[in-house]
């Protein structure tokens, strides 16, 4: 048994030995330094350029993970609305623009009242009394008897009025002769409002006596005049060949011209 162990050990040493007679000898090869970088660069370190490779490979660089975040989960609720700024400072005026093109046509408007027949933008009055008159009622209404001029006719000689048909500022104007030993009290009515008074104490000489206004006056407005009684005797005088006692009105200006 122990020689055939040696034997077969003998077997495969030889062909090893012969084989390594027969090849030729290599010898060692030597690594030489071969330049990488030009003169003025610096040389990289091996574990840069390793980390280079790799990095530029798809393969082994390292996917970025951008998380995503839902807004919606973190918004909260409404708040409340604030209180109002303070206006701004104004800007510069911008320029005027182009003209701008025609409207339509309107609609036709509604037709407007019947104007008066005698609506004139003119009025004026000049009416006297030739006879006396003394107060026999508390009240008593002055009614004149003479037509110097009446425009359009808005005095009323029955009536003693004047009516006002043109809106607008008035003048007016009434002249008396007072009584001796009586008194003189009147009054320029507007409407049945008592407007200015004439008085004159009683005395032993007559005077002439005036008193003049002007009034606002609207369509429909009446003037008068109208004597007050008192505890004395209230008159004024005038005679039939001559004319004491003048009231006087005329329009200054229209309400619309």
């Amino acid at each position: 048994m122990k020689m055939s162990a040696v034997f077969l050990l003998l077997l495969v040493s030889i062909p090893s030995s012969l084989a390594e007679q027969d090849l030729p000898r290599r010898e060692p090869r030597r690594l030489s330094c071969v330049r990488c970088c030009g003169p003025s660069e610096q040389p990289v370190s091996i574990i840069s350029s390793r980390y280079t490779r790799m990095s530029s490979d798809p393969a082994s660089s390292i996917p970025k993970v951008q998380p995503t975040i839902d807004i919606t989960i973190l918004k909260g609720e409404k708040g409340e609305m604030g209180e109002k700024g303070y206006p701004g400072a104004a800007g510069k005026e911008g320029e005027r623009g182009l003209r701008g093109f025609n409207g339509r046509k309107g609609q036709k408007g509604q037709p407007g009242p019947q104007g008066h027949s005698c609506k004139q933008l003119y009025a004026a009055f000049s009416v006297g009394r030739r006879k006396p008159l003394h107060s026999s009622d508390y009240f008593q209404h002055v009614i004149f008897d003479t037509e110097f001029v009446n425009l359009y006719k808005h005095f009323n000689m029955f009536s003693g009025k004047f009516f006002c048909y043109v809106p607008g500022i008035y003048y007016f104007s009434l002249n008396v002769h007072t009584w001796n030993f009586k008194e003189t009290y009147l009054h320029l009515m507007k409407n049945e409002e008592e407007m200015v008074i004439l008085y004159a104490q009683p005395s032993d000489r007559s005077i002439m006596q005036s008193q003049s206004l002007m009034l606002d006056l609207q369509e429909g407005d009446e003037v008068w005049v109208r004597m007050f009684k008192r505890e004395r005797e209230n008159a004024i005088y005038s005679e039939e060949s001559d004319v004491y006692i003048i009231f006087n009105g005329h329009l200054i200006k229209p309400a619309v011209e």
